[in-house]
């Protein structure tokens, strides 16, 4: 589609402007779309203006010295309680109303949807259309009481006496009283009347109606400042800050219209994020419930702190919890699940690597108690010992500084060596291996970096941490005791150094440098802040500016792009440049209080417009990490490399490859047509967590754009050829995404070829016939070999061993035949003539299987029952009585109750039936071993047929995989065994029935012909029919094997195509041997090719049809390690596309599939983008729940 496409559809643009008046007033709905009796406004002007009706009676009355200010704020509250009583009943018994008197109407589907019939100024429709009501009856108490007491408050926040004082201007008090009341108003309406929709919506749902209390929420603020100040009027800095707050109060409509300020569950685990982060020391974390534990654990540690009566105890304590908070508790809880045989946490367990740190055992235990000991004794003894009140350039902590200063110099270049580009990705890496397309070549040159990797591993993990212990033990800050600077700075810095070593270096090491710098010079306010609120400080302002030049990249890349990029150019774009350039002051001061308030940049529909967006945690979504996703066959994909690719992961951030691992990074990996998005969610000592999903592999149009776009991205970086001259710089940096690294990951290469040319040849048709039957042969032998095996195993000990009979026919039927001739020439119903060539020589009744009496199985008991006319009495030395077996099969078979069937027929099937298998008795007694089932012995062709179908079958070969063949036996030797079974005709006649029949069935019927289409349709289970099909479809297993032995046959028909033709017997059995080890053969959307993604199968293999082209191919899947490409995401422009992404959705309900911001987008990878967002707004296949991932 065009970049001209409408932003919104004409549908969606009347709803918006419908939903936003609604927005910035709180809840009226005075635009319809539909004309409305007038009292429907006038009723909804009212309920806007009755709290400032009641709050004027409250300021009147306080005004003429009637009653105190107190008492003026408690009456309008009462007053508002009492009408927000009456409301809530009001829409209570209108209700009640609609339930106990059901109106019948006559539906107009010609009307809107939204349209309603009022009856009256007061009816049940009007109050339930200007009242919808709450939906829990605690709700609508809370929220009556909470609108009595904003009403209250409010009143005296906007008093005018009050106001006149605070500002000495009565112009100003009157103009912040009138626009005042407007924002109590809007509140007001919004907790009590009717809730509109909030342009800042966090939650797809407000389930627990949340949304009323977010602008009541935001007034209480700005009213507990006053209060403060009322209360303590001698602090000058907090009269101020209530001067500006009261004239910010007037524009909080301004601020909820255009989603600055957020919803109250987003703001507060915004609020709980940032303080534990930056006040506390800690990372944001995984899950909310982790974040609302940490955070309490981590006040009440800071509350501690301050009680401690001396310094040394404050260093223990200090730094004995940050080393243990900054651990990953989530695997105490997997092993605690694990102990309590939990599903989920054992498959967990089961397919986590094994090596340190993955899973808390006795090792890591070990590790981090040694740790642990080591800080506390190193904190304790130079705190005691090395603590010096004067500073100089050669007391004990200016050593130290010049020791955390080079090692901030020394890790640095180590991490940045690692990666593709340097300097923030603007330049290449010469050390960079520049070939990777051979893995072992790659890894080879990649060895030097590796140890320079480990290098920098120690440096982080073991020495920076002690040398900040050092610097902060020794520190003079920690004289003064019981102090909010000294708990919270050096609870912070004691535990930042462990949760976020090389930020923490970073921010000691700033405060190293200006300490050094000011010897000879006394910075007085800088110095009476002490150590601790120095690094809060410089903490803080760093990342701000991080975020700062992040969000103005993203902001420049989209104002570029919309015009470079053709496909972006909108009629719209010049004058948006234009606009952009001529404000770039207030573009920047956009940029600066989103990056201030560490807010997403908003860009409006991906467009140069830029927005603040409310604040939210760094996850940017409000449910489970990993609990949705549009889950679907090519999940397993993701879900097979999972762990693989988090160990590359492990060791790439263990290096520095990829950067330093903190909450909110993303990352995209690119392997042929897998995408995956990997988000940092958490950070600790020396490991993280991480969020792995991946997006669809059924390429749309505009994902394919932005997949080509990646991959010339990572072929620049890292498959340049020799022969081409290679850039130091990187032209891309612009672009949202930048390559770090190439990592070997273990996971499925996925090849496809046409097979035209083999599928079609004539030759390889006619050779696969002859091969079918080798191979199926090959198939039910091996399958009724394990059978047995099997079964051996599952018998008791005193049985296993139990010897045959001497005349082994234990499985077999002998049919009297006589009494059968004998009950043909007494039923009338039987044409005699038809058996006039039938001799007792002809063995007409193969052998029926039976249970055996001796050896494996018990006797059953007999059973008599009475016999059936026209029943055959069928009798065997190895079975007492076979006449209730068959009755129930031909009761089973003919249907007893159906119209009169002629008898003769009935039997004749039975003595057809009968007559397809010879009757033998297995020479060798250990034959049994490899016997079929008994429901595969009957025949389902005519004998003639068979009698040509037998000469077919090749007895070379039959002998060749016997004699191959373990028959276990610790009696004989294995020599006598063999060859017993090499002699046994019986077996052989056996094997030769059951294999032609199924390939008479199948490929070798007189009527077929083998075509492409023919073998396409074999191959996926969808046989043609011929004489005999449903005797093999009623066999399920028996057609599962034939169907296992086809689709190995069609696999060696494309391995002899491309490999060569097979010299014998034995190079035959070896593939068949590799197919049924390491291969899965079948088709990729069965349900056993995904069970074979995820048992690691080495190779897999499909057939597949394009009916466009009219083409067939072959698809084959290998598992092996491969290299994965890795590139780093601007993180402030995935944070601000998910903003806008939020906003379109949940208020513009821009849900269009083909609407502007989806489509793509080469530079901002767009559609990839939307993609990646949880679910219900993105649509990934596949998220993982939060991985732990060592940095040992």
């Amino acid at each position: 589609m065009g970049p001209d496409v409408p932003l919104l559809n004409e549908y969606k643009q009347e709803f918006f402007w419908k939903r936003f008046p609604q927005s910035v007033l709180g809840g009226p709905q005075f635009k319809l779309g539909y004309c409305a009796p007038p009292y429907i406004y006038v009723n909804q002007i009212i309920l806007f203006l009755t709290p400032w009706v009641f709050g004027g009676v409250g300021t009147l009355l306080y005004q003429l010295l009637l009653l105190e200010d107190y008492y003026a704020a408690v009456l309008s509250g009462g007053l508002m309680v009492i009408a927000a009583s009456v409301v809530q009943i009001m829409n209570l018994c209108a209700r009640r109303r609609t339930v106990t008197v059901e109106r019948l109407q006559t539906q107009n589907i010609l009307t809107d949807e939204e349209e309603f019939e009022f009856a009256s100024c007061a009816g049940s429709e009007t109050i339930k259309f200007i009242i919808p009501g709450k939906k829990f009856i605690v709700n609508t108490i809370f929220h009556t009481v909470l609108a009595g007491a904003l009403c209250g408050l409010g009143t005296w926040y906007l008093l005018l006496n009050r106001l006149s004082s605070l500002y000495n201007n009565t112009g100003a008090a009157v103009m912040i009283f009138v626009f005042g009341w407007v924002t109590l108003c809007i509140g007001e309406y919004s907790l009590i009347i009717n809730t509109a929709t909030e342009t800042a919506t966090f939650q797809a749902q407000d389930t627990y109606e949340i949304t009323p209390l977010t602008r009541p929420l935001y007034m209480f603020a700005f009213i507990a400042v006053d209060l403060a100040h009322r209360f303590n009027a001698t602090i000058p800095d907090l009269q101020q800050a209530n001067q500006a707050l009261h004239i910010i109060f007037l524009f909080l409509p301004l601020l909820w219209a255009l989603g600055i300020l957020s919803p109250v569950d987003a703001v507060f685990l915004w609020g709980m994020e940032q303080t534990l982060v930056f006040g506390l020391g800690g990372s944001a974390m995984s899950t909310n419930i982790r974040l609302v534990v940490m955070f309490l654990v981590s006040v009440g540690v800071a509350i501690g702190t301050y009680f401690i009566p001396s310094s040394l105890g404050v260093v223990l304590f200090t730094t004995g919890m940050g080393f243990i908070l900054s651990l990953d508790f989530s695997q105490v809880e997997l092993m605690f699940r694990s102990c309590c045989r939990s599903p989920d946490a054992q498959a967990d367990l089961r397919d986590m690597p094994r090596s340190l740190g993955w899973r808390l055992g006795w090792k890591e235990f070990f590790i981090y108690l040694t740790v642990l000991l080591a800080a506390l004794a190193e904190a304790g003894l130079l705190h005691h010992f090395g603590t010096i009140l004067e500073t100089s350039a050669s007391s004990p902590q200016a050593i130290i500084s010049y020791i955390l200063i080079s090692l901030l110099v020394v890790s640095w270049i180590l991490r940045e060596i690692q990666g593709a580009y340097i300097f923030y990705g603007v330049f290449r890496n010469p050390f960079y291996p520049q070939q990777i397309r051979n893995l072992k070549v790659f890894k080879q040159k990649q060895s030097g970096l590796m140890k320079a990797g480990i290098v920098r591993r120690l440096l982080i993990n073991l020495v920076s941490p002690f040398a900040m212990i050092g610097f902060l033990a020794m520190d003079i800050s920690l004289q003064s005791l019981h102090t909010v600077t000294l708990c919270i700075g050096f609870t912070r810095a004691f535990r930042t150094l462990w949760q976020n070593t090389e930020h923490a270096l970073l921010e000691m090491v700033v405060i190293a440098v200006v300490r050094l710098a000011a010897l000879k010079s006394n910075l007085v306010w800088w110095n009476s802040l002490g150590t601790g609120i120095q690094l809060l400080l410089v903490g803080i302002i760093w990342d701000r500016l991080i975020q700062f030049f992040s969000k103005l990249k993203f902001a420049l890349t989209i104002l570029i792009s919309s015009w470079t990029e053709k496909k972006q150019r909108r009629k719209s774009t010049a004058t948006l440049i234009t606009i952009n350039a001529v404000l770039f002051p207030m573009l920047l001061a956009v940029i600066a209080l989103s990056a201030v308030l560490s807010a997403p940049l908003l860009p409006l529909f991906t467009l140069p417009v830029f927005l603040v967006g409310f604040p939210r945690p760094v996850r940017s979504w409000p449910g489970t990490v990993g609990a949705a996703a549009c889950m679907c066959p090519d999940s397993v994909y993701y879900q097979q490399m999972l762990w693989s690719l988090t160990e590359a992961f492990q060791t790439a951030f263990a290096t520095g490859s990829l950067g330093v691992p903190s909450p909110g990074t993303h990352f995209l990996c690119r392997f042929q047509d897998r995408v995956m998005w990997v988000m940092v969610l958490e950070r600790g000592f020396s490991y993280c967590s991480l969020n792995i999903k991946g997006l669809e592999l059924q390429e749309t149009s505009c994902h394919t754009a932005e997949a080509r776009k990646v991959d010339e991205l990572f072929e620049m970086a890292f498959e340049q050829e020799d022969g081409l001259e290679k850039s130091t710089v990187n032209h891309h940096f612009s672009n949202i995404l930048t390559p770090c690294a190439a990592l070997p990951v273990r996971l499925y290469s996925d090849a496809r070829n046409v097979l035209t040319g083999i599928i079609d040849s004539h030759d390889n048709l006619k050779q696969m016939k002859d091969d079918f039957v080798k191979i199926l042969f090959w198939v039910l032998l091996q399958h009724c070999s394990k059978k047995s095996q099997t079964l051996e195993g599952t018998l008791p000990e005193d049985m296993r061993g139990a010897k045959p009979a001497q005349v082994v026919a234990e499985q077999f039927v002998e049919v009297n035949v006589t009494t059968i001739k004998n009950f043909i020439r007494k039923t009338p119903s039987l044409n005699s003539e038809t058996f006039d060539d039938w001799s007792d020589d002809d063995d007409l009744f193969g052998p029926e299987p039976t249970s055996k009496k001796t050896g494996l199985n018990n006797p059953a008991p007999k059973q008599t029952s009475a016999t059936l006319p026209g029943s055959v009495e069928m009798q065997s030395p190895f079975c007492e009585s076979f006449s209730v077996k068959s009755i129930d099969k031909a009761r089973q078979a003919l249907g007893f109750g159906l119209p009169a069937i002629d008898k003769g027929r009935e039997l004749l099937e039975r003595l057809s039936e009968a007559e397809a298998v010879p009757m033998v008795i297995f020479s060798s007694s250990h034959s049994k071993q490899l016997n079929v089932p008994q429901e595969w012995r009957s025949s389902a062709l005519p004998g003639p047929r068979m009698q040509q179908l037998r000469k077919l079958f090749p007895e070379g070969w039959y002998k060749s995989v016997l004699s191959q063949l373990d028959i276990a036996n610790t009696e004989e030797r294995p020599s006598d065994i063999l060859e017993g079974v090499l002699n046994d005709g019986a077996l052989m006649d056996l094997y030769a029935h059951v294999v032609m029949t199924c390939y008479g069935v199948t490929l070798g019927a007189e009527s077929t012909v083998l075509s492409p289409s023919y073998v396409y349709k074999v191959y996926c289970g969808d046989v043609p029919w011929t004489v005999g099909l449903d005797w093999l479809t009623g066999k399920p297993e028996l057609f599962q094997l034939v169907l296992k032995a086809f689709r190995y046959t069609f696999k060696l028909m494309f391995d002899k195509a491309s490999l060569g033709l097979v010299e014998d017997f034995s190079e035959l059995a070896n593939y068949l041997e590799e197919y049924e080890r390491d291969w899965y053969i079948g088709r990729a959307s069965d349900a056993r090719w995904q069970q074979a993604v995820l048992q690691k199968k080495p190779y897999l293999f499909s057939l597949g049809h394009d009916p466009t082209m009219g083409t067939y191919k072959g698809r084959v899947l290998t598992l092996q390690e491969w290299l994965v490409h890795v590139g780093k995401l601007n993180s402030e422009g995935i944070r601000g596309q998910w903003a806008n992404l939020s906003w379109e959705l949940l208020y513009a309900t821009n849900d269009d599939e083909e609407r502007y911001s989806i489509q793509a987008h080469p530079v901002l990878l767009r559609n990839l983008t939307v993609q990646a967002a949880d679910p219900p707004l993105g649509y990934p296949i596949y998220s993982s729940t939060p991985l732990h991932v060592p940095l040992f």
